[in-house]
């Protein structure tokens, strides 16, 4: 792994836990990562390339938007974590789901409950906790620790983090560095209006040479790109954030709601508004 990315990485929960048969959910879907630790127990996550048990002795990493489930009929005591992460490092790197704990690992976990009291979820149980409304609440919470307390926790997730980083990879081969910068830019002017000029301009090409190029790297033309990339910031503002949709639709650069709502629409399988009342429900939740 040599890419080199600035990572912001905010604590929104951090707990220990221990279930006892009850730690079963399924079609968990959330707009942040989560970290396990299994203090004793074991139990199953079905993630989409295949079913893991989760036992002492590792970490586990669950990146944002991957849909999966839970599964334990015993007694299972787990540290867990939500990371809420705004470079989008998932979008550009696999990384793998198990990784060794060392004793270190351990001592940073526990020292990252010990600064960070109060993290825990009122309630695991999905058909009774609700996360998502609040989740905004919870970032903004980071105000009320000492200064010196949460540069010590970002320092924590960022060791933690480092652990799956060691054997991440690129999602996809890049090539071309003009196609490199471009994905940067589109990035961090996600929010605005992107046109195909503007990007052919960046890479100094013709319009049609840089779609052509685009489309060899990335396998979709810029548009596409773009959309999905809007798309999925929009997913994550309506779960996380008080904006309604109207202002979700006008603060990324879309023209009218009725596109905004056909595109989201052919892209997530369910409009705006019902994916937004979704993302409350207990059923896509979970520690």
């Amino acid at each position: 792994m040599n890419q080199r990315e600035n990572l912001n990485l905010i604590l929104l929960n951090a707990a220990r836990k221990a279930h006892y048969a009850d730690w079963n959910w399924k079609g968990v879907y959330s707009p942040f990562a989560r970290l396990y630790m299994v203090e004793s127990g074991e139990a199953k996550v079905i993630m989409p390339d295949g079913t893991y048990t989760i036992r002492p002795g590792y970490l586990y990493l669950i990146p944002s938007f991957v849909v999966h489930s839970c599964e334990n009929d015993g007694t299972f005591t787990i540290y867990y974590m939500h990371i809420y992460d705004e470079q989008n490092i998932f979008d550009r790197l696999n990384f793998p789901f198990e990784v060794t704990a060392g004793d270190m690992d351990v001592m940073l976990m526990k020292r990252l409950l010990a600064i960070n009291p109060g993290r825990e979820l009122v309630r695991s149980d999905p058909d009774t906790y609700d996360n998502f409304s609040t989740l905004m609440q919870t970032i903004a919470q980071n105000d009320r620790f000492p200064f010196s307390s949460v540069v010590e926790t970002k320092g924590i997730l960022l060791q933690l983090f480092s652990r799956f980083l060691e054997k991440a990879s690129s999602k996809q081969e890049i090539t071309d560095k003009r196609i490199v910068k471009i994905l940067r830019y589109i990035r961090e002017n996600i929010d605005k209006n992107i046109s195909i000029d503007e990007l052919s301009s960046i890479c100094y090409l013709s319009k049609d040479h840089f779609i052509r190029l685009f489309r060899k790297e990335m396998q979709c033309t810029p548009i596409q790109y773009i959309n999905q990339k809007k798309i999925e910031k929009a997913q994550l503002m309506l779960v996380i954030g008080e904006k309604s949709i109207k202002d979700i639709t006008y603060s990324l650069a879309f023209e009218n709601m009725s596109y905004f709502y056909r595109l989201f629409k052919k892209m997530v399988g369910i409009p705006p508004n019902q994916y937004k009342a979704q993302s409350n429900l207990p059923d896509h939740q979970g520690t």
